[in-house]
This record gives C-alpha cells, structure tokens and sequence, in this order.
C-alpha cells in the first residue's frame, strides 16, 4: 500500500494526537476569537460584502444549520464557512503572520466556527451533547499552527500562488477531525486539498487588484469543510499529491522544490500571532501608519500641515516593497488598502485611518495622491533580517519628513507594532476596546452585555456550548 507523503502524514499526526497544553496558546486564542469575530461585525456594514452573503438559492433554509454571526442566516457547513470566512476577512483587519509566506491564520475561524456549530445542533437534535467552544479555541490554535508553520519558510508568493492555499490545508485538516474522521480518512481530505486547484496572487497585485481578495479565505476555508465531508463519505486520497513527478503540487506548483520546516507542529504560530489593533491597514504598514501619527502630531505641533511637506522617506523592510509599495492610480478599496503610500498619507492629512478611509468620498482627495507623489520607500537591510528573525519577528518602518522650508523633522521609527507579541500587555485593551465598539456597530445594549459576560473570561467561553454562543451573536 502506497504512504501517503511525510508532509501529509506530519500534518494529520498533529491534528490527531497533539494535546495542545501551552496556557499562553489558549489565551492568545480566546482574544483571537474575540477580535476575528469582531472583525467581521465591521465588514457586515459593507455592502460590497453583505452582497456575497447568505445561501446559495435565496429562501434556502436548514434544519440545525450552522449560523452566522450577526444575521439571520442559518446554512450548510459549507456556505455557513464561506459566510463567516468572507465577513472575517473584508477589512483585513484580523491576526496576521509573517515569514517567508504571510497570511491571515484566523481566516480558518470560518470553516471551524460553522463545523463546530453545526455538529452542536444535530447532537442536540440527537439527544446528544454539543461541543463547548474550547473544541473552537483548540481547532484556531491547530490550524494557526499548520498554515503558520508551512509559511515560515516557503514561500508560496513567489511562485504566484496566495496564501489563502494553506488556509484550505489547515482548515481541511481541522474540520476533519472535528467531524470525527479516521485517520485514513483525513489522510485523504488532507491530498485532496494539495491536488485541489489553488489560487493565483492575481486579485492581490496591479493592474488587477479586487475584491476577491476579501473572500478568498472564506472560499478556500468552504472548500475544506466540502472536502472533509466527501472524505467523510469515502473519497479516495492522493498519497503522493506532493512528491509525484510531473504531476505531483511539487513539479507542478512549487518549482520541483520540496517544503521546508524550521519546527515542529505545536503551539508557537498561535502564541506569536501579530494582531491588527490601531488599523485596518496591511500588516507590513501598521509600524509606518504609527509612525504617520506622530508625525502628525510633531506637524500640528509646529503649526505646519502637509501642505508643508516636500518629500518622506520610508525606509522599510524588503518584503513591505514587494507587496505594498505601489504608484500609479489606485482603483479600488482593495488597491488602497495595499499601498503604504496611501496608507501613510491618510494620517499625515487627516490624523486618522480607518475602513472607510478607503473609500471614494475619502480617496477622491487630490491631496492623498500629490503627498503619495512625494513618498520614496528604501529598504533597511537589518529591518529586512530582524523581520525573518524567529527571535524578533519585527515588522520595522521608520519616517523622515523633509519641509519645504529645509527643515528635516527627526525620524519616527517603530519597529513592533501594538499587536506584536513583545507589545501584547499594551494591546490587549485597546483589542477589548475594539471588540466592545464593533458588538456596539451590530447590537442592542443588553445584547452586547450578555456576549461580553460570556466572553472576557477564557474559563467561561471555554465551557459554553458553541450553538449557544453563536446564539448570541444572532440578531
């Protein structure tokens, strides 16, 4: 009988014999699941992404179906994911990981969430007992791990492939479990999603940026949950979906090159996720769109605006140009939103950036583009190895702002942003405080007070059913 690859067999060894037992892993979870659900509170005020959501067929219901938060809708495992993964994901503004591949690890809260409630309901429904939302916490830590630790160090971008690729490998490793496949089962779900047809960076970069990057993580985290299930039912696997030659992802996707691993599958990408707390803005900028606002206010201190600026340098990290150092015209939300240019610009004019500064009424201002004119982006060699440093993990941006009198204000540099693990004691409130304030965007006052006394607590949420606390989130 043919192995299935080490890759394969490492990945599903995990998900089914490793005992998460890092205290750290379980609260850095419990706040990301607050912060992610959140995150897609915001989006829902987004017509662009309320358009996508709902059943397939309008009218379509279903019996013990999983719900989404903060609608009335109740769905298949499948679309429930695709829902909850898209309003997650819109204003990228949830946990992020950096390495050789970067991505989005709470993306896979989609297909976890759905599963984990819609098994809640038919075990009801059967006289049986739920799963607690602690099943949630381990499945968020799990899956952060496996696409966490496959990006530390290969890089999936550089072959032209997005990263929401490990999502779908994470996702589908995780939800397989949780529906209580065997071993030779997730085995198989596990190569049917390397074999699966994985997206192409295209959405990401000019001249094609779009919105599917908003909803490429809740598409890949439905297709794992639809590939769990057809294991479920006895589809075959694909043991040598990797390693085949010729055909095989390796050959195929990856340049005839093999994954490599830096560690072992644990608890480290959960414990060291970065979260998006002061803005919505690609997580390569967060330290430059800080470092903006100081410089607003030493502007406003001197009495000048940036009507006074002559030039600003950025002097940044290697992989901050490559993905977000953009001129030319921005033609969307999704193009603005990826170009630390605008990103800087919009605090050193209006001393803020949040979501809708994104949008046209906003990005119609001449001003934004005459300052992103004036912006030149360098690289610092030793940002760029602190950035892949396990030890660091810092994502540096620093600023110097030269007026056009001569002047040259000193530089602002931030190397850790207020999500980083070394900032997480300053961080932790401010995520608090944005969580109540996007429960506040969705919901009536006593509502918000009986999801906030299930959740600030990790012991409470832990031990709660997870149909009766998505309940809460049902409006």
């Amino acid at each position: 009988m043919q192995k299935f690859d080490q890759v394969i067999q490492d990945i599903v060894s995990y998900v089914t014999a490793y005992e998460i037992k890092s205290d750290l892993a379980y609260q850095t979870a419990h706040y990301c699941l607050l912060d992610t659900l959140g995150c897609g509170l915001e989006a829902l005020d987004y017509p662009a992404c309320t358009k996508l959501m709902g059943p397939v067929v309008p009218g379509t219901t279903v019996p013990n179906g999983a719900k989404v938060p903060g609608t009335q809708f109740q769905l298949d495992p499948v679309q429930a994911a695709f829902n909850i993964g898209a309003m997650i994901r819109w204003l990228d503004f949830n946990d992020t990981w950096l390495a050789a591949e970067w991505g989005h690890p709470s993306d896979n809260l989609g297909g976890i969430l759905a599963v984990a409630d819609w098994l809640s309901r038919v075990a009801i429904a059967n006289g049986k007992k739920p799963l607690t939302m602690k099943a949630v916490l381990t499945g968020m830590i799990k899956a952060h791990e496996i696409q966490g630790c496959i990006a530390l160090e290969n890089s999936f971008n550089k072959v032209g492939l997005d990263h929401v690729i490990l999502v779908k490998i994470a996702s589908t490793a995780v939800v397989a479990e949780m529906l209580g496949l065997t071993n030779d089962e997730i085995l198989n779900a596990v190569s049917l999603a390397w074999v699966d047809g994985q997206s192409l960076r295209t959405y990401r970069h000019a001249p094609n940026t779009g919105s599917r990057k908003s909803w490429a993580a809740g598409d890949a985290t439905s297709r794992a949950v639809r590939l769990a299930l057809m294991a479920q039912k006895g589809e075959m696997g694909y043991p040598s979906a990797l390693t085949a030659k010729t055909w095989g992802f390796y050959d195929v996707s990856f340049k005839g090159q093999e994954f490599k691993f830096q560690r072992p599958y644990g608890s480290y990408v959960m414990e060291n996720v970065l979260f998006k707390i002061s803005f919505p803005a690609e997580f390569h900028s967060q330290t430059a769109v800080e470092a903006a606002m100081t410089l607003k206010g030493v502007l406003d201190s001197k009495g000048k605006t940036f009507e006074d600026i002559e030039k600003v340098t950025i002097r940044t990290h290697e992989a901050c140009i490559r993905i977000i150092d953009k001129k030319g015209p921005l033609n969307n939300p999704a193009d603005r939103d990826h170009c630390i240019q605008y990103m800087v610009a919009v605090p050193l004019i209006y001393g803020r950036l949040t979501a809708a500064d994104y949008e046209n009424n906003i990005a119609s201002n001449p001003a934004i583009d005459v300052l992103r004119d004036k912006m030149v982006c360098v690289e610092d060699v030793q940002f760029t190895k602190d950035y892949h440093d396990p030890e660091k993990r810092s994502i540096a941006n620093a600023l110097t702002v030269t007026l056009k009198d001569g002047t040259v204000l000193d530089e602002v540099v931030v190397e850790y942003p207020i999500g980083h693990k070394r900032r997480r004691a300053d961080g932790i409130p401010l995520l608090i405080e944005k969580f109540k304030i996007n429960l506040a965007r969705r919901f009536p006052e006593k509502q918000q007070s009986t999801i906030l006394n299930a959740s600030l607590d990790l012991k409470t949420i832990s031990d709660i059913p997870v149909n009766e606390y998505v309940d809460m989130y049902v409006i």
